[in-house]
């Protein structure tokens, strides 16, 4: 029995390892063993020294647990995303623990409303094509993977993994009549991409280190054995398979942490030939999407060759190039990450200034129009694109929102430029967002780098040092820490706390540059970044060192 005052001490049962020669004594490699007595026994001291040392908090956990609980809304459903006939959706239900993905019809051709559904109301023309809280029956693990649609929107192709293992099996029905089909793909990793007339499936396998690898094609209605179309030997990529937003070309992409490669095949040629569209060269990062100028079919490329912050270039279809010819040009501390093309509008996701930013421009027969960049009306907020499962639709789907703005699905209406909102998250219990107030504030590193702070308070919140604060922060793998809405926060907030986000060297907030200098030999920037945010506040007033 462990006392209350004293946490208990792991014993010592050294093992000796030897690799290349060099031996080394691990006194707690025996903790690996989680079936051993000794670990289990060690465990459940750990677990009972916790509990007696945080019993005078159970009143206060009880209160913020049902806090939590009465501001979120469990009924819900997503906004419907319009494809061909139907506009898809899903919805949870109180006491499921998983959703249910439905569709409705569309009226006409010219309806680009999407129906507005009510939590408990009955959607006219429903129809169920996966209940995952069925298929989760009888299973001690469920995960979803793969949904894909055929293009003609009769065959639904899923994977789930009932195990934990992260190897999914896939399965088709026919949404016409319901019926399961007798295609079973199992061992997959997830994904599932269907060729333009539906005949064939396309996904990938991964090796022993859990590694997508390869790439294999399934004709529907047949038991013979798949077809390897494609299979990475270099242990550094991982692969992936999918189809552009125009759904011409299949795309098999393979990419390491610091180079990529793009290979494609007309989606109505299943059983053709896959084609690099650039051959890899170590360090140039690209990913490409179709488009149409004109009479011209071209690949919009974006990529970082002698271009940090990545550029964006087009190269025709037929005879792709290594160099692109430019369309957005690199600006330094501008941040490309993504584009997304339609019939007639591209839109181009990047990051300024430690801030997510969306701008859309026309196309034509002249190219690629002057890009626009949308208008989210905040100091701070965190902006994407949302699903647009059309080539040619005259609004795009957003989403956005920031620490004191619940995430809002919108609608931006290329023709005018408006932004329509279609969904706002329920936050229940009479949550107001002018009771709080969020702030962009820019704390010096000892090496006089400017390092973004986003905090939130109440509006209330005194500022002469006398508040509590949690400050918190990332800086790895070029992940960025995007300020958002978060309902358990607001029971910090309302008991006074300042929370904060120092967007720290290591993350990718301000560009490739800002990821560089946090990783390797300057890593220490990351941690030196976290100090002098913390300093930072408390010389502001948000907190004091006591209170940090």
């Amino acid at each position: 029995m462990t006392s209350s005052s004293h946490p208990p001490v792991a014993a010592k049962h050294p093992i000796t390892r030897s690799h290349h020669g060099d031996s080394v004594e691990d006194d707690y490699e025996w903790l690996r063993d989680k079936d051993d007595p000794r670990t289990i026994a060690h465990l459940e001291a750990e677990n009972d020294y916790a509990e007696a040392r945080t019993a005078h908090l159970g009143d206060l956990r009880a209160r913020l647990f049902e806090e939590i609980r009465t501001r979120t809304l469990e009924t819900d459903l997503s906004v419907p995303v319009r494809h061909g006939r139907w506009w898809y959706y899903s919805r949870t239900s109180e006491g499921s623990q998983y959703a249910i993905r439905c569709r409705t019809r569309v009226e006409s051709p010219d309806d680009w409303d999407p129906p507005v559904l009510v939590p408990g109301v009955p959607v006219p023309g429903e129809e169920v094509l996966l209940d995952s809280n069925v298929e989760a029956e009888g299973h001690e693990f469920f995960s979803l993977g793969g949904f894909s649609l055929s293009d003609d929107e009769n065959l639904l192709a899923w994977s789930v993994d009932v195990v934990g293992d992260e190897r999914y099996t896939i399965r088709v029905k026919d949404l016409r009549t319901g019926e399961v089909l007798p295609d079973e793909i199992p061992g997959t990793s997830g994904g599932v991409t269907w060729s333009a007339d539906g005949s064939h499936l396309f996904y990938t396998t991964v090796d022993d280190a859990w590694r997508p690898h390869r790439v294999w094609r399934h004709r529907l209605g047949t038991d013979a054995s798949d077809v390897l179309v494609h299979e990475e030997t270099d242990e550094r990529f991982f692969t992936g398979v999918g189809r552009t937003q125009s759904e011409r070309y299949l795309v098999i992409g393979a990419s390491s942490k610091i180079t990529s490669e793009v290979l494609v095949l007309e989606a109505d040629d299943p059983t053709g030939e896959f084609r690099v569209v650039i051959p890899r060269r170590d360090g140039v990062e690209y990913s490409l999407e179709h488009a149409v100028l004109g009479d011209h079919d071209v690949f919009l490329v974006l990529h970082n060759d002698d271009a940090e912050d990545f550029e964006l270039g087009s190269v025709p279809v037929d005879a792709p190039t290594s160099r692109p010819d430019v369309v957005v040009p690199h600006t330094p501390g501008t941040r490309l990450e993504a584009v997304d093309v339609f019939a007639k509008t591209l839109v181009l996701s990047y990051r300024r200034a430690a801030m997510t930013r969306v701008a859309v421009a026309p196309l034509g027969a002249d190219g690629v129009g002057e890009l626009t960049e949308i208008d989210f009306g905040e100091e701070l907020f965190t902006a994407g694109v949302g699903a647009n499962a059309e080539w040619d639709q005259p609004v795009i789907r957003l989403g956005m929102g920031s620490l004191v703005t619940p995430s809002t699905v919108l609608d931006y209406v290329v023709d005018t430029g408006e932004l329509v909102v279609r969904k706002q998250q329920t936050v229940l219990g009479g949550y107001d967002p002018a009771d709080y107030v969020q702030h962009r504030t820019w704390a010096v590193a000892d090496d006089g780098t400017r390092v973004p702070i986003s905090l939130v308070a109440r509006a209330d919140t005194p500022r002469d040092g006398s508040a509590p604060a949690l400050l918190y922060g990332y800086g790895s793998y070029e992940i960025s820490m995007d300020p958002g809405l978060s309902i358990p926060r607001l029971s910090l907030l309302d008991r006074g706390f300042v929370f904060a986000i120092a967007h720290v060297r290591g993350g990718g907030e301000l560009g490739r540059a800002w990821y560089d200098q946090g990783k390797l030999v300057h890593k220490k920037n990351t941690f030196s970044d976290f100090v002098a945010a913390a300093r930072h506040l408390v010389s502001e007033g948000w907190t004091s060192a006591e209170r940090l």
